[in-house]
């Protein structure tokens, strides 16, 4: 007996099947790929070290000596904030900022070692951590200068490869006492700026055959401490006329080398195809080294030199809250960011909860973390930044011989010395270079910034202000 099914009854099924079938294949078919990192970080780099401008009004934001024609190329593809800042005007807590997203304040002084923080152990996530909580395709890798002063290795906090615990090596030789900061070598692969970029080029590489998202960091060692360059480019700068801020043939060959390198690494992404789901940012650790013996002098106002300091048109230098120690070159190129100039504030414990939302995860949802999302900023959506009530940029140099805090408010900012009690204030719209103290004759402001900056360091880091004297 032959059962004949219906028409009708056939094609349902056809189209049942059909759709299973398309179930099937949608259910198997992996989630769009996130997009891939790239964070360049330079050691002791000044926002005007650079041959572009960091601020295209100011004509004394580029140098007057130094060539970055592979960083200028860059900066023409890229987002140039005018006032990116680094967390911190020395190195190490700068880089804990960026892999937690937190002020210094929050996290201790430069050891690590504060009330409530346990050096080792830090149960906080990285910036890789939180990428693979997002998705678990995400590779990192951590190249150069690590020094976290954590005890532990990169692979510790997300890192599925580095060069381990580099501490605060400055590349290839150590030289001690005021020697480090005049003498110069002459040698292939100066401050490994070669060999971090091929280590960097090789990760890129496996990553785009292998298909996966990845953060990379490239923390090069330049232009920390003394000088290494090759002698072709010591002679490059040896024939070329001084400027008046800069002069150094030595330093500006380090920094030509450190750029060509920077620019090998650029090259490498478009040739892996990568460039148009890769962000790149490039900043530094904090500012440039002035070149003066005691601490003291660094903080004495700048007419009682005889000519333009390294950081001009800026006011000090590294290891200082003014200006030239904090605010550094930040740049930053990747899909859907239009290139130009921004002025708005922003600041390396920003860059996690922006690679959070980048990566499609919830910016909002982290914890414990001082930066904000700058996604909307990048892509065009807002021409400003909203920091939460009780999070201002606040700066504190943990130094004995002098400890000085800063908060940046808009357009002023406030920088209390502890041990003198002086409190200057300046308008850094129309004196971005601290020359004039405006602190007397605006009393009420002196006095809300520093009840602002007093209830951040009480609420992040109790018992901070009396462990470090702080009135």
């Amino acid at each position: 007996m032959r059962y004949i099914i219906p028409r009708k009854v056939l094609a349902a099924c056809r189209t049942m099947l059909a759709f299973l079938v398309l179930i099937l294949l949608f259910s198997h078919r992996p989630a769009k790929r996130p997009p891939n990192i790239i964070l360049i970080l330079t050691d002791d780099l000044g926002w005007s070290s650079l041959s572009v401008r960091m601020d295209d009004r100011v004509a004394g934001s580029m140098s007057d000596f130094h060539e970055t024609p592979r960083i200028e190329a860059f900066a023409q593809q890229a987002l140039r904030f005018s006032r990116g800042y680094a967390p911190d005007p020395i190195c190490s807590p700068t880089r804990r900022s960026l892999q937690f997203g937190q002020s210094s304040i929050r996290q201790g002084d430069e050891t690590f070692d504060s009330t409530h923080t346990p050096r080792r152990g830090v149960p906080w996530r990285t910036i890789p951590q939180v990428l693979k909580g997002i998705d678990l395709r995400y590779r990192a890798a951590h190249v150069g200068k690590w020094d976290l002063r954590v005890g532990y290795p990169p692979e510790a906090y997300g890192y599925d490869e580095s060069d381990g615990d580099t501490g605060n090596s400055n590349g290839n030789t150590e030289k001690g006492g005021e020697e480090k900061w005049t003498s110069h070598l002459l040698r292939e692969n100066p401050k490994q700026t070669d060999s971090v970029t091929a280590r960097a080029i090789d990760f890129l590489h496996r990553q785009a055959v292998a298909g996966n998202p990845f953060y990379l960091q490239v923390s090069h060692y330049a232009t920390h401490v003394h000088m290494e360059t090759r002698a072709t480019s010591h002679d490059r700068f040896s024939k070329k006329t001084p400027g008046r801020r800069h002069d150094q043939p030595a330093w500006a060959g380090m920094l030509y080398d450190l750029d060509q390198s920077i620019g090998r690494l650029l090259d490498a992404v478009d040739s892996f195809g990568l460039t148009g789901e890769t962000y790149v940012f490039l900043m530094s650790d904090n500012g440039g080294v002035e070149f003066i013996p005691p601490v003291s002098k660094r903080l004495e106002h700048p007419s009682t030199f005889n000519r333009p300091m390294r950081n001009h048109p800026l006011r000090g230098g590294k290891w200082t809250l003014y200006e030239g120690g904090i605010r550094v070159p930040f740049l930053v190129r990747g899909p859907d960011i239009s290139p130009g100039q921004s002025d708005v504030p922003v600041i390396g414990w920003d860059i996690l909860p922006t690679l959070t939302s980048l990566a499609g995860g919830r910016a909002d949802a982290l914890r414990d973390i001082d930066g904000v999302d700058l996604k909307g900023m990048f892509m065009g959506r807002s021409q400003a930044v909203v920091r939460p009530k009780g999070s201002p940029l606040c700066f504190h140099r943990y130094h004995n011989g002098y400890p000085h805090s800063a908060i940046l408010s808009g357009r002023y900012k406030l920088i209390i010395f502890w041990k003198t009690g002086k409190r200057e204030l300046y308008d850094l719209e129309l004196d971005p270079g601290e020359l004039t103290d405006i602190s007397e004759d605006s009393q009420e402001r002196v006095r809300a910034l520093e009840a602002e900056l007093k209830a951040y360091m009480d609420r992040v880091h109790p018992g901070m202000r009396a462990r470090y004297a702080l009135p």
